[in-house]
């Protein structure tokens, strides 16, 4: 029985491996069809065509598809866009620097900060002032970087030098003892020419005279949020003819006897002295002392005339006869900031506080999360200065009535 299965189970192997064998004898007997080359297809093309063509014009005059027509894009009329270019009136009005040849990236930052915020949509014109000529690159680069007409002016040398009633040899003790005590700019004589210069002079050269509002623009300057209306314009309807962004605390040490000079000036001229004016932002006391608040003046959009006015003439006047500008180191943020403090009433002081702004090391970002979206800002909030412990806003608010913004208790200390 066992040797009955085994010879079974042979002949089932026998069978199985002689079909495998069968299989490929019969598969490789088989022709196999290959597909033509690409240089086939193209002869055989040719003999079609009567061999005149190359290979390559065949390929490039075969049929082409038909082209489908697209719609024109349809241009966004979303309402509520600002014009790439405002209508309307300009004011006679201009941007004002003072700056070096060497300073020429730092104003470009601060031009295509203007421009890209502010002077795309008016196109003011720009003045730029110097103590020395301007170089071509300075004027070409800052030139392709303005949309309005760019002016280019030297300052007088008796605008920038010491007048002849200073004792400069008395002036030079000074700046060596400030050295010493380490006061910022206590040493530098230029950073007084500069300070007496735009306390008292930058408005009467002439490439000024032509004009009747200025915007102060120093190098290095962020604008965070659009301004989409005329700052120029919006003085004028107002009735407007100082602004500011930032205010703040003047070093006790470089202005110690800048009210004694001013309490000498109202003496003299109390015909100067208007009704309703900022005294309450100045002093704490009636004017008895100086509480040392200022406007920070690297950012100010003003009235030329005001300032080219007698009674501003002769405030500057007694001051830089009294020699503070280089006795001690009289800012012209404070100088200002009492002119207007004192000469102008104080509802012809405005508070910009829709225009953000940062001058190393203070900002200005606008109060209120809606104000922000609206103006597409990019400040952080948490970096505003309005409400901090040093500076003198909340005093601006409270003097004239003012309501503060929602939300300035989150920006405090």
């Amino acid at each position: 029985m066992a040797s009955g299965s085994a010879k079974y189970l042979r002949y089932l192997l026998f069978a199985f491996f002689g079909l495998v064998i069968l299989y490929f004898i019969s598969s490789s007997s088989i022709p196999r069809t290959q597909l033509p080359s690409a240089t086939e297809i193209i002869n055989e093309q040719k003999s079609k065509w009567g061999g005149s063509h190359s290979a390559t014009a065949a390929i490039v005059e075969q049929p082409q598809a038909t082209a489908v027509t697209k719609p024109p894009t349809t241009p966004h009329t979303s309402a509520g866009l600002p014009p790439a270019t405002a209508g309307g009136e300009r004011m006679n009005a201009t941007f004002v620097t003072l700056a070096r040849n060497s300073d020429l990236w730092d104003i470009a930052r601060s031009i295509r900060q203007v421009e890209d915020r502010f002077n795309r949509k008016f196109n003011y014109d720009w003045v730029f002032l110097n103590d020395k000529p301007f170089d071509d690159s300075f004027k070409k680069i800052t030139t392709s970087l303005i949309s309005g007409k760019t002016h280019y002016g030297v300052i007088p040398e008796e605008h920038w030098s010491f007048p002849s009633f200073i004792d400069q040899d008395k002036a030079r003790k000074v700046r060596e003892d400030m050295a010493e005590r380490k006061i910022i700019y206590g040493d530098s004589i230029s950073y007084r020419h500069m300070c007496r210069f735009e306390s008292g002079f930058f408005f009467r050269h002439p490439l000024l005279n032509q004009f009747e509002w200025y915007w102060r623009v120093e190098p290095s300057i962020e604008l965070f949020c659009d301004i989409n209306y005329d700052t120029f314009k919006y003085m004028r309807d107002h009735g407007k003819k100082y602004s500011f962004v930032l205010s703040l605390y003047e070093y006790v040490e470089t202005i110690p006897t800048l009210w004694d000079s001013v309490k000498n000036f109202t003496r003299a001229h109390p015909e100067h002295i208007v009704e309703g004016n900022s005294m309450g932002f100045l002093s704490d006391d009636g004017g008895a002392t100086y509480n040392h608040c200022h406007f920070w003046s690297n950012f100010e959009i003003g009235n030329l005339n005001w300032l080219r006015s007698k009674a501003y003439l002769d405030f500057f006047d007694a001051l830089d006869h009294d020699g503070g500008f280089f006795y001690e180191r009289w800012g012209d943020a404070p100088v200002h900031s009492i002119a207007a403090g004192l000469l102008l009433k104080k509802d012809e002081i405005h508070f910009f506080n829709d225009i953000a702004y940062y001058h190393v090391p203070f900002t200005h970002c606008p109060t209120g999360d809606d104000k922000r979206m609206e103006l597409k800002c990019h400040c952080n909030p948490k970096d505003n200065f309005d409400w901090k412990g040093y500076s003198c806003t909340s005093r601006y608010y409270d003097i004239n009535g003012l309501q503060k913004p929602e939300g300035y208790e989150k920006e405090q200390d």
